[in-house]
């Protein structure tokens, strides 16, 4: 991105499509990423002298985080080149995720039947959505929201997952902490306490790349 291209109209209506993308207002984003629900309101987008107010490179990384998008999707907003084409991927409830015949021992989906739900194309070409039910990754993700996984993404420490167990349970969580003899996996709701697994009780990890709000 050229530094002509970043303006301060260019950067705010960046900002505004990636609420709209997610369903927000420009509050709702806002508050989604744990920040003053006026932040981004237009009249904070001026100083009472009529500067103009930029905002912050925290606020920023604590969009892109809130709404699983990346820094080039974002860039890509910027330069007003939009979003990339919607395209059809499954979608199924993490209930259904637990039994069998949906995926792989990967985490790949596999077989038909599979509803579908609208969502930019990603490189992974596997990417799959899950509806999700409860409350332990609220307030963030809430129950009936939809989440969308790339079985073929690296997981790194501190990214949102979707983890299925040996068992055949299936949860969104974070990946707090991994070591070669076990898993911690944390949940955004405080009510909830950490679950430590050990490596061989998991059948497969995602990570998280988008979800609706």
């Amino acid at each position: 991105m050229s530094l002509s291209l970043l303006s301060h109209p260019r950067l705010w209506s960046a900002i505004d499509d990636l609420a709209r993308r997610h369903g927000l207002s420009a509050s709702g984003l806002a508050k989604a990423a744990g920040l003053d629900p006026t932040a981004f309101n237009k009249s904070k987008r001026v100083t009472a002298e009529g500067r103009p107010r930029w905002p912050s490179t925290e606020s920023l990384a604590r969009v892109l985080e809130a709404t699983g998008a990346s820094l080039d999707e974002f860039v890509m907003l910027v330069e007003g080149r939009g979003a990339p084409k919607p395209r059809g991927v499954p979608l199924i409830g993490l209930a259904q995720a637990g039994g069998g015949g949906y995926f792989d021992d990967a985490g790949f989906p596999v077989g038909g039947g599979w509803d579908e739900v609208s969502f930019p194309d990603v490189p992974d070409e596997n990417a799959y959505a899950l509806e999700v039910s409860g409350d332990s990754m609220a307030p963030v993700y809430r129950d009936g929201d939809v989440i969308v996984v790339s079985p073929a993404a690296a997981v790194r420490r501190g990214d949102r997952v979707v983890v299925k167990t040996m068992a055949g349970e299936v949860m969104a969580k974070v990946l707090a902490r991994r070591t070669a003899k076990s898993v911690e996996l944390a949940s955004l709701n405080p009510a909830y306490e950490p679950r430590v697994l050990k490596p061989d009780e998991i059948l497969w990890m995602a990570r998280i790349i988008w979800a609706s709000q």
